[in-house]
């Protein structure tokens, strides 16, 4: 059995994700201590037991410990069965976390699989639907998979309620995947989502985009979602390039100035687009999961963070893979995952 300290490196419910994924696509059991010990509410939180549930549900496992709160458990894989699954988060719990845990073994199954998943689809801290959708998926499915996703109804916190609807189509083997140069930009887009607030916040938010990346009128839009979702908002931009697509969103908060919002998703797309790096942070912690199931890849990045180091020692106690963070110039780096 394989013994994970969960506080260590990033230390938050990624570890618990990635092990949970890996012990499905391995068979190997595994004992996790200390999770989320540096939180500041420690232990397991709803969306890790729903995360947890749904993968002894998918893979016949059985979970001892395993409650809200709990600060470790025990994970025995069983067999994984492909077919029609559906978890409820509760509240606004990411529906995106859920799935990142599910799609590795399910996209490797011996057949195809469906899933309708119900929470948060836009939830500050975790990558929203948009994100999974036009960012991740698309690069999965050039590796072999065939996986679509439709946003059935959006959720926003704290009240959730949103529904997300996933069909997996599997492969045998995951291919390599290179992501070395994003291409020529083909397009830029500034979308403010918004329910059940004043209007107002969104048009400050785009006039704060277009002010510091310089984006025009044409490219930037408001969407007004139906007032039973919300509230909510959130600021999502895109830039398309031939080889991928990255988007960097900003959540409205209580109390934080939407001026403040915006600013801070512009400046963080500009530091992207003024990069050559391919791939975002949000992006490469993502990518390193199947280039480790496929045996091999790589990709350019920005400095590497906390959760990409971690998912990668995650990753090296189950599978056979070395993966190399190494500096470019002018801030990049390269990941090099090898068997």
């Amino acid at each position: 059995m394989i013994i994970i300290d969960g506080s260590e490196g990033e230390g938050g419910g990624q570890v618990l994700r990635t092990a949970l994924s890996l012990a499905l696509l391995t068979g190997r059991a595994f004992r996790m201590e200390n999770i989320r010990a540096n939180r500041s509410r420690t232990g397991v939180m709803r969306q890790h037991v729903t995360a947890v549930e749904a993968a002894c549900a998918i893979g016949g496992a059985e979970c001892e410990e395993l409650k809200v709160g709990a600060s470790e458990l025990v994970f025995t894989p069983g067999k994984v069965k492909s077919g029609e699954h559906r978890f409820a988060v509760g509240t606004a719990g990411s529906t995106s976390l859920v799935l990142q845990t599910l799609l590795p073994p399910l996209m490797l199954a011996d057949s195809p699989s469906r899933l309708v998943l119900e929470g948060g689809t836009h939830n500050i801290h975790a990558p929203p639907f948009d994100f999974i959708d036009r960012v991740f998926l698309p690069l999965i499915n050039l590796m072999g998979p065939r996986v679509s996703a439709r946003l059935v109804r959006p959720g926003f916190y704290p009240a959730g309620g949103g529904r997300i609807e996933v069909d997996i189509g599997p492969v045998a083997r995951l291919g390599r995947l290179d992501l070395l140069d994003r291409g020529d930009r083909r397009r830029v887009e500034a979308r403010a989502l918004i329910t059940g607030i004043p209007g107002e916040i969104a048009v400050r938010e785009i006039a704060t985009v277009r002010k510091v990346l310089g984006w025009g009128e044409e490219s930037c839009r408001i969407v007004q979602l139906p007032q039973e979702v919300g509230p909510g908002n959130i600021l999502l931009l895109e830039a398309e390039f031939e080889g991928l697509t990255e988007i960097v969103s900003g959540f409205g908060k209580l109390g934080v100035p939407a001026e403040t919002v915006a600013q801070k998703a512009a400046k963080r797309m500009a530091g992207y687009l003024a990069s050559d790096a391919v791939a975002g942070p949000y992006l490469a912690d993502q990518l390193l999961l199947p280039m480790a199931l496929a045996g091999g890849g790589s990709f350019t990045t920005v400095k590497p963070s906390l959760h990409s180091r971690t998912a990668a020692e995650v990753i090296a106690r189950f599978l056979d893979v070395a993966i190399r963070f190494e500096p470019l110039d002018n801030g990049v780096h390269k990941v090099i995952v090898e068997s």
